[in-house]
């Protein structure tokens, strides 16, 4: 064939074989990476390549008042550009908390430009009153609120019942979506054991207590347990703490462009060979 003749549009329904992926801005099927301090280069790059499968960027744990300030608002205005929202980690918030200097914490929230924050009390003990005020907070200020439930304690799990009344009072204070903690590393937290595996049986028993996955954010770092969800919740599951480099590969998974999920969301599996 002619290069002339060659055009930029892949045959149809070839760049989404489930069939159920939504452009931006999305109900579901949202994509949160972790960022731990790459450059303001990779990060445009980043953005370039794959920003339209990037829902939500969380600079990680307490990194974002260790960048110069020129390199932080660059990085947040260059998401907005691509119309990703950006949350500082929610131990930022915890340490604000544990030094009582929350009102500055969102002054400066604020003054980056950041377009929401996480309310998590991960490493510290936090009451349900403060954490309805936190949330409640953040909405009047014009941020999004993203709420983590769970304990970063290796060994830490998922007291389903708690979990339930937790999110459904997030949710009443104004709070966009609660993640399920998994830490960066997705390993003896909350879903997953010490070995990254999914516990069996207590994703079923979640689905009961917590009907409505559109609202829940799933920590899942490693490939195995996006494979997981996505079987498990389909391809539209919310998915957090995804590494930069593995969006593409993330997408193609939702997408049943790789082979863990080919023909998940379509029809069984046919023999194509002649």
């Amino acid at each position: 064939m002619n290069r002339t003749t060659l055009t930029a549009k892949w045959p149809e329904g070839l760049s989404d074989p489930s069939g159920s992926r939504h452009a931006k801005p999305r109900a579901k099927g949202r994509t949160m990476i972790i960022d731990k301090g790459i450059g303001v280069h990779a990060f445009e790059d980043l953005l370039s390549t794959s920003g339209q499968y990037i829902d939500i960027v969380k600079f990680g744990f307490g990194t974002s008042p260790l960048y110069p300030p020129e390199v932080l608002r660059t990085k947040i205005e260059t998401a907005s550009k691509y119309g990703v929202a950006v949350i500082p980690g929610g131990t930022l918030l915890e340490a604000a908390v544990r030094l009582d200097v929350v009102p500055g914490f969102f002054r400066q929230v604020l003054a980056f430009g950041f377009t929401g924050i996480e309310v998590s009390d991960g490493t510290i003990n936090m009451s349900r009153t403060l954490r309805s005020d936190l949330i409640r907070d953040a909405r009047s200020l014009g941020l999004t609120a993203y709420t983590e439930y769970g304990k970063k304690l290796s060994g830490s799990r998922i007291d389903i019942r708690d979990f339930a009344e937790t999110a459904e009072q997030d949710w009443a204070c104004g709070a966009e979506l609660v993640t399920v903690e998994a830490r960066e590393s997705g390993k003896g937290v909350g879903l997953f054991d010490e070995r990254g595996e999914h516990r069996e049986g207590e994703l079923a028993m979640i689905l009961e207590a917590v009907p409505n996955m559109d609202r829940v954010l799933w920590e899942a770092p490693l490939k195995e347990q996006q494979v997981y969800l996505i079987r498990e919740l389909g391809p539209n599951v919310n998915l957090g703490n995804i590494p930069v480099n593995d969006v593409l590969t993330l997408e193609t998974m939702r997408r049943g462009l790789r082979s863990d999920t080919f023909g998940l969301h379509r029809e069984p599996y046919i023999d194509y060979m002649i």
